[in-house]
C-alpha cells in the first residue's frame, strides 16, 4: 500500500532480456522503510502518511491502477484502508481471510470474501477476464511469493529507519530471483524501483521452477 510527485530525477538501468514479459499478471505495488518494514507492528502507517509531499502528488499509483484489473489484498489490509474514509479503488477488490464473514453494506458492490487455493482463485478471476492483479498486505505478498505467484516488484523506499515492524519479505520457503528494471528518484527522497521476476534457467539454481 502506498500514498500514491513527479520525477525529480529519473535513473534508467538496461532493459530487461527478452524473456521477461513486459505483461505480467500478478504485481505488487508497495512502499517500505530503508529497513524493510511495511508498518509498524501495531499495523500504523503513520511514518508513511505523513511523510511531505508538498507537490501533492501520488507517486503514479493512480496511473497504476488504472492499469490493473482487480486488487487481492487480506483481512489486516482490508482493515487499513477502511480507515481512510474514501474509498480509494475503483476496481473491483478480492479480500482473502477465514475469519470476515461480511463486507460492510457500502462496499459490496466494490469488494468480495474469497478464501481457499490462490491458484484455484486466480484461475476463477482468469475465468471472469481477471488476469492483470494488485497484491497488497504483507502476508498475502508472502504467501504468493511462496507459490512463485509474483511476477512483478514495485516498491517505494521512504529514506526512514523504523527498527522494527511488519516485514515485507519474511517466513520465504526460499530465493526468488527477480531483474530490476528501472529507479525513479522523487524530489522529496523517495525512490521507486520496478523488478521483473526472472525465471531463466541460469537464475534458477536453489529456486522453485
Amino acid at each position: 500500500m502506498l500514498f500514491p510527485t513527479r520525477v525529480w530525477t529519473r535513473v534508467r538501468f538496461p532493459p530487461a532480456p527478452p524473456n521477461l514479459s513486459e505483461q505480467v499478471p500478478n504485481i505488487v505495488y508497495i512502499a517500505t522503510s530503508l529497513d524493510g518494514f511495511i508498518a509498524r507492528r501495531d499495523g500504523r502507517i503513520d511514518w508513511l502518511m505523513n511523510y511531505p509531499n508538498p507537490e501533492n502528488s501520488d507517486f503514479g499509483f493512480s496511473m497504476f491502477l488504472e492499469s490493473i484489473d482487480a486488487i487481492i489484498m487480506g483481512r489486516k489490509t482490508f482493515e487499513v484502508v477502511l480507515g481512510f474514509g474514501e474509498w480509494p479503488y475503483t476496481k473491483p477488490v478480492f479480500v482473502l481471510t477465514k475469519s470476515l464473514k461480511e463486507i460492510p453494506a457500502h462496499l459490496q458492490t466494490k469488494a468480495s470474501l474469497c478464501q481457499g487455493d490462490l491458484k484455484t482463485i486466480l484461475a476463477q478471476l482468469a475465468a471472469k477476464d481477471i488476469s492483470n492483479i494488485y497484491v497488497d498486505g504483507a502476508k498475502t505478498i508472502q504467501s504468493f511469493i511462496n507459490l512463485d505467484l509474483i511476477d512483478e516488484l514495485i516498491i517505494s523506499r521512504i529514506p526512514i529507519i523504523l527498527g522494527s515492524g511488519i516485514a515485507l519479505f519474511n517466513n520465504l520457503k526460499t530465493e526468488y530471483k527477480f531483474k530490476h528494471i528501472s529507479t525513479d528518484v522523487f524530489s522529496n527522497g523517495i525512490t521507486k524501483s520496478r523488478y521483473l521476476r526472472d525465471r531463466s534457467a541460469q537464475w534458477e539454481t536453489g529456486s522453485p521452477d
